[in-house]
């Protein structure tokens, strides 16, 4: 009988180092919304890639950074030190040629988490002159007992193929834990109210992306057609008017965007209502953010 491998893999690090560009990238597909902006990935989230007899469970993380000053930052903190504790080998995650005091906090965090670390540095191809990219290897290796140290290209997908050969032989002998055909455990309710959070991210300047969340509150299938309705909510009136723009010029901006991609996405003619409303400091409050869907710690 043949024995197949299945673990978690922790994706962790600093915000904004391309952690859920690589695991989409791994995946072929969007698990994981994608912005320029930090934070963006406020969710423990899994991806499931099977290939094989290999099932690697990828646990992309919110970015762990300093200021937790909010209810909400301090649940994201929460959720990607808790993936590091369940997990069976962690991908530490940095940007090539720019090592910062937020990289060495996650390390230390991992120095205590005992699960087998591969530091993985990112974006690799902006890198000039390619010579230093050996003096950043050699910076690193100083830094921990990495298993292994791998320089890649989460958005070119260079020297992704070499880390699905690594993976495996630092997980457990176990059955599948998920169905071959998964790829995540999200609800298309949820992928849809983040791919609204997105498109609302890249419209939106400044800090107003952190004040704001998307709830799904309907999400049915019927006759070939998806129906969604959903609610964009803000921290203060001053932001319901930026978010609506001139005319409801920005929300149809929006809500166009996010109808075309879960169009495309689910092949299916998708309609889709938006509205916008107040919660005061939301953001700051657990109870709030437990009924908005984020995950209790």
């Amino acid at each position: 009988m043949t024995q197949t491998h299945c673990g978690f893999v922790a994706v962790v690090g600093r915000p904004n180092v391309g952690k859920s560009t690589l695991v989409n990238s791994i995946m072929g597909t969007k698990v994981s919304i994608v912005t320029a902006k930090p934070q963006t990935t406020r969710h423990r989230i899994l991806a499931v890639h099977t290939s094989g007899d290999n099932q690697l469970v990828f646990v992309d993380t919110p970015g762990l950074h300093r200021k937790a000053g909010k209810a909400m930052n301090r649940l994201m903190n929460r959720a990607a030190t808790n993936a590091l504790l369940d997990a069976d080998l962690v991908l530490f995650v940095t940007e090539a040629g720019r090592w910062t005091d937020e990289d060495g906090d996650v390390l230390k965090r991992l120095r205590s988490s005992g699960a087998p670390v591969i530091a993985l540095l990112n974006k690799v191809d902006l890198v000039r002159p390619k010579e230093r990219l050996l003096e950043e290897i050699a910076a690193v290796t100083k830094r921990y007992d990495f298993v292994d140290i791998l320089p890649v290209s989460a958005r070119k997908r260079d020297n992704l193929d070499a880390l699905l050969d690594l993976i495996p032989a630092h997980l457990p002998e176990s059955p599948f834990l998920f169905p071959t055909e998964m790829q995540t455990d999200r609800s298309a309710a949820f992928q849809a109210a983040e791919v609204i959070r997105e498109k609302l991210t890249k419209s939106l300047h400044q800090e107003l992306p952190y004040g704001l969340t998307v709830q799904v509150e309907r999400y049915d299938i019927e006759d070939d057609r998806i129906t969604i309705n959903a609610i964009v909510w803000v921290e203060r009136d001053s932001q319901k008017g930026i978010v609506v723009g001139k005319g409801g010029s920005v929300l149809k901006r929006v809500g166009k965007a996010a109808r075309l991609e879960l169009k495309q996405r689910s092949g299916t003619p998708v309609h889709l209502e938006l509205w916008v409303k107040v919660r005061d400091n939301w953001a700051d409050s657990e109870k709030d953010l437990i009924q908005l869907g984020y995950e209790s710690p």
